[in-house]
């Protein structure tokens, strides 16, 4: 079984909080006038351009060099009709690529992204708007409602990635702590949500020894979510994001009763699950 900690990554005590160093910032500014969901004929064609690399390259790559393997796919096929008008996604967050790998297990499913700000103003930023990335604005409220609207307009029938636990820690095991926004965004637009979570496998010895793989990656698809509508509506965002976190922890093979956190975090931004 894989062991997270034969490897040493400078995860932080803030469950929430990024790691990682960006060396660019082009300066993009997300206000009201950014296109949050760009139509463009010329972000089209990126996008189109963008899809042919993924089947071509990306997913073969993502399954011979990671090891990916894909469960639970029948989900998408036994809910068709649930999921047909619109559906959120959510999964743990512990790679550069997870996100690839999403979009391959919801294959024919086209998705956006929810995107940290800085990654869109970062070297990876052409790379994330041309796969759905959405960025969440942090300036302004007029902001917030264009965001918002994007939003609206994607899950009228489309399909909205969202990372819960708000940033990526590679190959770390324990499912950390969820924020709400992903129940609040289901209950606003009475959307289910549809739960992810990558596990973890022991490497041979060719992609341990010369490879210097540290883990082969699984991703399970579970089955849908649905806000408790006989709850007071206050109630219903808290319920389902602990059924959520509950759910990507037994995807993961995890008992949510060992799961295991670091011994800090802010507990205004989080669920209280233990």
């Amino acid at each position: 079984m894989f062991d997270p900690k034969t490897k040493k990554f400078p995860y932080p005590l803030d469950t929430a909080s990024h790691y990682i160093i960006l060396k660019k910032d082009d300066g993009t500014v997300f206000d009201r006038n950014y296109p949050y969901l760009d139509k463009s004929p010329k972000m089209k064609f990126k996008q189109a351009l963008m899809r042919l690399g993924l089947y071509t390259l990306a997913f073969p790559i993502m399954r011979i060099r990671l090891g990916l393997r894909i469960k639970g796919r029948e989900n998408l096929k036994k809910h068709k009709k649930e999921l047909e008008n619109g559906v959120i996604t959510c999964c743990n967050h512990v790679h550069f690529w997870d996100y690839i790998a999403v979009m391959r297990a919801l294959v024919p499913h086209r998705t956006n992204l929810l995107a940290w700000d800085k990654n869109v103003r970062g070297e990876n930023a052409a790379l994330i708007r041309m796969v759905g990335g959405i960025p969440i604005p942090t300036c302004d409220i007029h902001a917030t409602i264009a965001f918002r609207k994007a939003l609206e307009e994607v899950l009228q029938h489309g399909w909205l990635h969202i990372y819960s636990e708000g940033s990526m820690w590679e190959y770390y095991q324990p499912i950390r702590p969820f924020k709400t926004g992903t129940a609040y965004l289901a209950c606003k637009f009475d959307k289910p949500v549809l739960p992810l979570a990558f596990s973890y496998r022991e490497p041979g010895f060719i992609r341990k020894k010369i490879f210097r793989q540290i883990a082969l990656f699984t991703l399970t698809v579970g089955e849908p979510l649905y806000q408790d509508k006989s709850l007071p509506q206050r109630e219903r965002e808290t319920d389902l994001t602990v059924r959520l976190h509950g759910e990507v922890c037994r995807l993961a093979g995890i008992d949510p009763k060992d799961n295991i956190y670091p011994p800090v975090y802010n507990d205004s931004r989080r669920v209280d699950y233990y």
